[in-house]
């Protein structure tokens, strides 16, 4: 929270209280104003250099932002007046922010305003931290002028701004250009030994702003997985005049043009804290984006939160063949894909005609690619599939426009071109290399526009870059391992090389789609992909049959679900490509066996993995890495449980202040900051130093009661059951669960910047079976010494696990040497740990 606190009536008025080292979060608020702003088509530098990381990377100055800097150097900016749209209130963001995902260069602004009421007249210290950039008038002068705008990269300044005992008027000015994902936010901190008053220009009473502020805080779906077809919001305190909430939710980042898929009203009634917003059987299966708000009268305030649907039953498709299962995915997706490329796929292979629904998609598609939207490399590749495999069923005028889309496109940095499309990840730069080689071994003697080469020379250029992509990841495999969202980007440009592809880059491609398949398959419980990831969002986390990867199992070994994700699973079903047969036994080992796999991924060995699993539970972990600095997207620690599809629970530092933000990384995924962590066989440790005055202050464990059989907190150990599976986390400081608002029946914190946690797992058949594991607890002992750090963790009748902040994991004082640093599983079949 940001610590604002609302005042009493006095002769100063009324308003939030921001103390020394607390923010100023009450804002009234314009609309957004947003503007499509690509400046002039140019080259850019090719920094790709094929060691992939996760995280920051530097691509330089595109021309939107060239033509940024070069308006921002000469221009005046000028106060306006403007209409309140709505307000922003103390909650857990310390920050004001409006972050979001623009597919195309847009130039943002949004302007602010409230009253600041000082106890004297003088200047008052703040810190001012944004990512874009800001101006500030009080009373009308324009006092700060703070624009770094540099991209997704904060700049922090000191300023003194004058205040007065009789009230100020404050009016913000926050810009940023979006190029795609955009961190666009300000934070001012008061840094003055002081109180201030914030009072908000509005017509609303103290108890309004209250009940909204509360309201928006609180907020939270009940229960966060719905199945019943309710979409039910739940708040700590009931409302005390009737209030009108809105809910609205958009199709996929990839869809935006689209209409909403939910436009709900409902009136949360006086008394009431319950609200049954909406019908959701009508949307589709998925972990869904909502965007709330709350209105009493003329006043209202903005929320974000989310909320998964999931009706379709688990399916038992093991004794069918693997094309009957192909089969089965393209029939769901021909008739309830989302509108994108890969439904194209589903419906042509099928043989279905081409439509009204067919034309949207492919409409749809071209959209995308001829606005060079970014991430449509991820459509081009299946348009190409389309192209090369069912051109002859296509109408001509359908021929013409994918042609001239193909013709048109800008296919590497070296060729010209105004957008924001992203090139260098590991994802981005196989799918752009493989739409170049795709599309000109289509067209060989046909001119490229953007590039001016013929078809030929593009396939001879993208085979040579597709060489050094495989030579990276052959040599230090994914930096997004296991990952829910990326494998199936990886598999849009695998599968379209092995299906469309020719010789070496063919033959490579096969080979990795069976290490991809090996780890997905290792991964895999219940149905569902999950494990260490080295890129994961919070859909992926929160959602786990729901993702696009947990078709590809579905369908690869025979259990699982569908749903609408067609990004690449239409041309998995629709190819011949076929996983290994051995890999469906790694997805459920036999009762009483324990399957342990170590292997590394990454460049310079990012990631050594480590993975314990049995029929029932399975414990995955990222070790070593490195600690203390700052995370990114990595999900270090993972459980998964077969018992039910939302069993999961994991342990990470918060990237962000809000629970619901989608920051890299965020309050669920990925690490503030990076621990120190370890697994050995059942039992995973982590070692957290989070250095001096972290932003946030505690770890935490997500552990969803709703999804589990049985959770306990006893002793400071916080106690799962699933089923047959069981887990135990404990920490070195108190656990203290979270009782109200977001947190609530999920979320464990332990305080403290040097702390560390302990997970083990087991299984037993019974309740005499979770009661003996329950007992067993007491014989277990995690300490910290605080200085070096150290965690040491003691079993009863085995080894000592001792792991060091520098050294990393000892067994019984002898340092523990990872067995397997090649990128290939070594798997090992061990007595499962049974109670």
């Amino acid at each position: 929270m940001t610590g604002l606190k609302k005042a009493a009536d006095s002769a100063a008025g009324s308003g939030f209280v921001v103390r020394q080292d607390q923010s100023v979060t009450a804002w009234v608020m314009s609309s957004v104003h947003a503007q499509y702003y690509p400046g002039e088509p140019a080259l850019a530098e090719d920094r790709v250099g094929y060691r992939f990381i996760n995280g920051f990377v530097d691509v330089g100055d595109l021309p939107c932002r060239v033509a940024l800097w070069k308006d921002v150097k000469t221009r005046s900016v000028a106060l306006e007046e403007f209409a309140v749209e709505a307000l922003n209130l103390p909650g857990f963001n310390r920050r004001v922010e409006f972050s979001g995902f623009w597919h195309r260069p847009t130039r943002l602004s949004r302007w602010l305003k409230n009253r600041i009421i000082a106890p004297k007249d003088g200047n008052y210290r703040f810190r001012l931290a944004t990512c874009g950039g800001v101006h500030i008038w009080v009373d009308g002068v324009l006092k700060t002028a703070f624009e770094p705008f540099k991209r997704n990269k904060e700049g922090v300044t000191e300023i003194v701004l004058p205040m007065t005992a009789r009230g100020s008027e404050v009016v913000v000015l926050c810009e940023e250009l979006a190029e795609r994902d955009a961190l666009w936010y300000f934070e001012l901190a008061l840094l003055s030994e002081a109180s201030l008053l914030v009072d908000l220009p509005v017509e609303s009473s103290e108890e309004t702003l209250d009940l909204l502020k509360a309201l928006a805080t609180s907020v939270r779906p009940a229960p966060l997985h719905v199945r019943d077809g309710k979409l039910r919001l739940l708040f700590e305190q009931a409302a005390t005049v009737d209030v009108t909430v809105e809910g609205r939710i958009l199709p996929s980042v990839h869809m935006r043009d689209k209409p909403p898929l939910l436009d709900a009203r409902a009136v949360l009634r006086a008394g009431e804290r319950m609200l049954d917003l909406a019908d959701v059987l009508h949307l589709p299966d998925g972990f869904h984006p909502l965007d709330l708000t709350f209105r009493i009268d003329d006043v209202s305030i903005a929320r974000h939160i989310g909320f998964a649907t999931l009706r379709e039953e688990k399916r038992d498709l093991r004794r069918q063949s693997l094309d009957a299962r192909k089969t089965a995915a393209l029939q769901f997706a021909a008739e309830h894909g989302e509108q994108r490329a890969g439904k194209a796929i589903a419906t042509l292979h099928l043989g279905r005609p081409v439509d009204d629904g067919l034309r949207e998609v492919i409409g749809n598609t071209l959209a995308s690619i001829n606005e060079r939207r970014d991430c449509s490399d991820f459509v081009m590749v299946p348009l190409l599939w389309v192209y090369g495999s069912y051109q002859d069923r296509l109408p001509q005028d359908l021929q013409q426009a994918i042609r001239a889309a193909i013709l048109d496109y800008r296919y590497w940095v070296d060729e010209p071109g105004n957008d924001v499309m992203w090139f260098w990840s590991e994802n981005h730069v196989l799918c752009f290399h493989v739409s170049q080689y795709l599309a000109g071994r289509l067209l060989p003697r046909a001119g490229f526009a953007c590039s001016g080469r013929t078809g030929r020379e593009q396939e001879r250029l993208a085979t040579e870059r597709l060489i050094k992509w495989f030579d990276s990841v052959e040599a230090h495999g994914l930096a997004e391992w296991n990952s829910a969202a990326y494998y199936p980007i990886d598999f849009i440009g695998l599968l379209a090389l092995e299906h469309l592809g020719d010789g070496d880059i063919k033959k490579r491609a096969r080979a990795l789609l069976d290490r991809l398949f090996t780890m997905i398959a290792l991964h895999t419980l219940g149905g569902v992909p999950a494990g260490s990831m080295g890129r994961a969002y919070d859909k992926e986390l929160r959602a786990g049959p729901l993702t696009e990867l947990a078709p590809f199992a579905t369908v690869g070994f025979g259990e699982g679900w569908f749903n609408q994700g067609v990004a690449a699973l239409t041309m998995f079903a629709a190819g011949s490509y076929a996983p290994p047969e051995r890999l469906a036994a790694l997805t459920s080992p036999p009762a009483g066996e324990a399957l342990t796999a170590h292997y590394v991924q990454g460049h310079d060995e990012a990631a050594r993995l480590v993975l314990y699993k049995t029929a029932n539970v399975q414990l995955s972990s990222m070790m070593d890495g490195k600690p203390g600095g700052r995370g990114h997207q990595q999900h270090v620690v993972d459980l998964r449980f077969a018992g039910d599809p939302f069993a999961r629970a994991w342990v990470n530092h918060p990237g962000e202040d809000d629970p619901w933000g989608s920051q890299r990384p965020s309050y669920w995924a990925g690490n503030g900051s990076m621990p120190r962590a370890a697994q050995y066989k059942n039992i995973a440790l982590l070692l957290y130093d989070l250095g001096e005055n972290p932003r946030i202050g505690f770890t935490h464990a997500y552990v969803e009661a709703d999804a589990f059989d049985e959770v306990h907190l006893e002793n400071n150990w916080l106690i799962l059951r699933s089923g047959k599976g069981y887990a135990a986390l404990t920490a070195t400081g108190e656990i203290e669960p979270v009782s109200g608002g977001p947190g609530a029946g999920i979320e464990y914190r332990v305080a403290g910047t040097r702390s560390g946690w302990a997970v083990l797992v087991g299984e037993g058949t019974d309740e005499a079976a979770f009661a003996r594991f329950r007992e067993s607890l007491a014989g277990y002992r995690l300490s910290l010494d605080v200085d070096l750090p150290r965690l040491r963790f003691s079993q009863p009748k085995t080894a000592t696990l001792s792991l060091d902040w520098h050294d990393g994991l000892s067994i019984d004082g002898a340092p523990y040497t990872f067995p397997n640093r090649t990128l290939e599983p070594a798997i090992r079949v061990l007595d499962a740990v049974r109670f």
